[in-house]
């Protein structure tokens, strides 16, 4: 019969600290096509922490810009990518293609639940 052990002074305070903060929602990983002209989607809710890739398409280059600042990919060559971490509080980043004026999307950042 196997012996069964009691839980040393850490498992039992781990637990407890546990039981005591909600589990945090891991960051998700969202994707932003960039192809024909356009972002899609123009429209994406995200939570702070959570990781934006942009993928450009298209045969030129394009660029994540605005948000008041906190995006700024610089140039991202056709076929690229650029990745940025939420880290903006709850609220509408707008963004643009800084070489395609008409280019334009929102990320909307929600508080976690």
């Amino acid at each position: 019969m196997a012996e069964r052990r009691r839980p040393g002074p850490a498992a039992v305070a781990l637990a407890a600290l546990g039981a005591a903060w909600p589990a945090l929602a891991p960051a998700a990983q969202h994707t932003v096509r960039i192809e024909d002209m356009r972002f899609s989607p123009a429209a994406l809710a995200v939570h702070p922490g959570d990781r934006v890739t942009w993928v450009n398409h298209d045969l030129v280059p394009h660029t994540v810009t605005g948000g008041g600042g906190p995006l700024d990919s610089g140039l991202v060559a056709a076929g690229a990518s650029w990745t940025a971490t939420v880290a903006a509080p709850a609220g509408t980043l707008r963004y643009r293609c800084t070489l395609h004026p008409a280019m334009t999307a929102t990320l909307t950042v929600e508080d976690k639940p």
